[in-house]
């Protein structure tokens, strides 16, 4: 078996490409931002600042209409319904055969292990 930094980076990649497909030109990142613009009602930099290239992610994100200042348009609401379907089914078939319990121990294990660390 290899070490848990093979597993996580292996699994970072496949993810990476499996949005990159699915998202037909916005990258992950775009995704992400566009997601948190959406869902969140305040806080979209603090809740972003995790994650590398949000910045450039963001002027995208305006530069195609999807965001005017820190508020969806409409094309972006929209975008933001569309891709969410494509996400919903590259979710699902990542935990296809790992039942609720195996996730959340996964998940709480990696939590752990970044409290480690940071």
């Amino acid at each position: 078996m290899r070490p848990i930094g093979y597993y996580l980076k292996q699994l970072d990649n496949l993810l990476e490409d499996s949005m990159e497909r699915a998202l037909d030109g916005v990258s992950r990142r775009e995704w992400q931002a566009l997601n948190t613009y959406a869902t969140l009602s305040e806080r979209t930099e603090q809740a972003m600042s995790p994650f590398d290239g949000v910045e450039e992610a963001v002027a995208k994100l305006r530069a195609r209409g999807w965001l005017d200042g820190d508020t969806l348009t409409d094309a972006g609401r929209q975008a933001h319904t569309r891709i969410a379907e494509r996400v919903a089914g590259i979710r699902k078939r990542t935990i296809d055969g790992i039942s609720d319990e195996e996730y959340l121990a996964t998940v709480g294990v990696l939590s752990r292990m970044c409290d480690n660390l940071g």
